[in-house]
């Protein structure tokens, strides 16, 4: 099956062979129908950084409002063996998910919003089955574009106000990387990409320069720039590092005079190798005393936020970055490492029992209850977030528990305002949330930023944010942790 092919399949299968087995062992222990309360979340911030920014949720939401399985999908697993060669799906299970439609209520943090270790970025809750099957393409969604917006964001901060473009199609990770990529970069902040197709399908602004085969195809490096002013005589930007560097800015320089003189001028010119501090030093003094000096310096070759920032303190002259490999496989960490986990299960008496995941490593160990994330705020500035169980009565002091000490705690001041961070999404399986576009959301990651201590934001050693229990939710964590405890010892005993 061709590429072009490939993603005009119902995408019900984006899953792991897991959650179809689960799911048929829920079916035939007529548990199907049982509530569920699922969170996905993930448990330290990427990059060794002090925030993280959500995104994929609009595409979270498409998959939920196509969410079908088909009958080529069917015919699928219905050919599925297992180790006897016997059919693996029953026959009733199929018919149960050719009729399958969801049901669930879904809340969610809204793209673009700065969020913190073990808070749920997605609550579901519904029929267990239906909450099984979503787990795993939720979490290849939203792990991958958060990951990506949260890069994105730190590339942006260090470039200080500079033109930032996403040119990272060719490194990334596929055709679905390199799409997901492009939007999540630009939910981070970034100003446009190279990438046509996401230019298409999101209305990203798109940019670009040429490659050096364009120069190398042509005898002289100078006609390969006027060649090509003659084909964009307003938009021509010259990479200049396909022989030697300022022999070639001298050379786009000459050909800027020529396309100054027919009614035009040079955008700019891009440096890929070599000391781009230096380089872009001596650059700008070039172009300047030609009287060019509003030609901009673009650079690129492996860039991140931290090259930028050297780069920055070495008074390199570049005011447009093209980050490229770096970002699209956010390639110091290329994973998010999200979790979905179980944490509450409806008895037949309609009583919620409370669940958790143990586990040796206190980090790993997961929250009961039915979850929301309340975010304090002092002026306009965030000062903390409390995660809170919505069926357990909130305590007046406004204090919470760390997550992982419980000598740490933190009381909020009643002059602090709030706001609950996760909002409907879906109720019974209807959408009730209108995604905003593009340009709102990536103005809402700047707005999110903005509300961050700088302390938060820096990228050594940056100040951890508080999250914590609100107290009566850590209680009965705590407690659910020692009976489990308790049970294991009396099974071993």
């Amino acid at each position: 099956m061709n590429i072009s092919q490939r993603y005009q399949l119902s995408l019900a299968l984006l899953t792991d062979m897991y959650q179809l087995t689960m799911a048929q062992g829920y079916w035939k222990k007529e548990m199907q129908e049982q509530e569920a309360v699922f969170h996905l979340y993930f448990r330290s911030n990427p990059f060794k950084g002090g925030y993280t920014v959500c995104a994929g949720l609009e595409d979270a939401l498409d998959l939920l409002r196509n969410f079908k399985f088909t009958e080529e999908d069917l015919a699928y697993l219905k050919g599925l063996k297992g180790s006897q060669n016997q059919q693996l799906f029953e026959d009733g299970f199929l018919d149960h998910l050719r009729h399958l439609e969801f049901t669930c209520d879904v809340d969610a943090i809204p793209e673009g919003t700065v969020v913190f270790p073990n808070e749920p970025l997605l609550r579901i809750k519904g029929p267990i089955l239906q909450c099984q099957l979503l787990e795993t393409p939720l979490l290849t969604i939203l792990n991958f574009q958060t990951l990506i917006a949260t890069k994105a964001a730190r590339v942006v901060d260090a470039a200080q106000g500079d033109n930032v473009l996403e040119f990272g199609m060719r490194r990334a990770q596929g055709p679905d990387g390199a799409i997901s990529a492009a939007r999540a970069a630009f939910i981070g902040g970034v100003g446009a990409t190279s990438n046509m197709m996401a230019g298409q399908l999101f209305n990203i602004p798109v940019k670009g320069t040429h490659a050096h085969s364009w120069v190398m195809s042509f005898d002289e490096e100078q006609d390969a720039f006027s060649s090509y002013a003659d084909v964009f005589p307003h938009d021509s930007v010259f990479l200049v590092d396909t022989y030697k560097t300022l022999d070639g800015i001298k050379k786009a320089i000459e050909v800027a005079r020529q396309m100054r003189a027919n009614g035009s001028e040079l955008r700019g010119i891009r440096l890929d190798s070599g000391d781009l501090a230096y380089l872009s030093i001596e650059g700008r003094r070039m172009l300047d005393e030609a009287s060019f000096p509003k030609v901009s310096i673009l650079a690129s070759n492996d860039l991140d936020e931290h090259l930028i920032q050297s780069l920055k303190l070495q008074g390199a002259r570049i005011d447009t970055w093209g980050i490229g490999t770096k970002l699209v496989t956010a390639y110091d960490q290329p994973a998010l490492g999200g979790v979905y986990k179980l944490a509450a299960f409806r008895q037949a008496d309609g009583e919620w029992d409370y669940k958790l995941k143990l586990s040796e490593q206190l980090i790993k160990i997961s929250t009961p209850g039915i979850l929301q994330v309340r975010r304090f705020y002092q002026g306009n500035t965030i000062v903390g977030d409390m995660i809170y169980s919505e069926p357990l009565e909130v305590n007046t002091s406004g204090t919470m528990v760390h997550p992982n000490d419980p000598t740490q705690r933190k009381s909020f001041s009643k002059e602090c305002h709030y706001e609950d961070l996760l909002v409907p999404v879906f109720r019974s399986g209807k959408q009730v949330y209108d995604s905003p576009a593009l340009g709102a959301i990536q103005q809402r990651t700047k707005q999110q930023l903005s509300l961050l201590h700088e302390t938060y934001r820096r990228f050594l050693n940056p100040h951890i944010y508080k999250v914590g229990l609100e107290e009566r939710l850590h209680d009965q964590k705590m407690n659910l942790i020692i009976q489990l405890r308790k049970k294991e010892q009396n099974q071993e005993a």
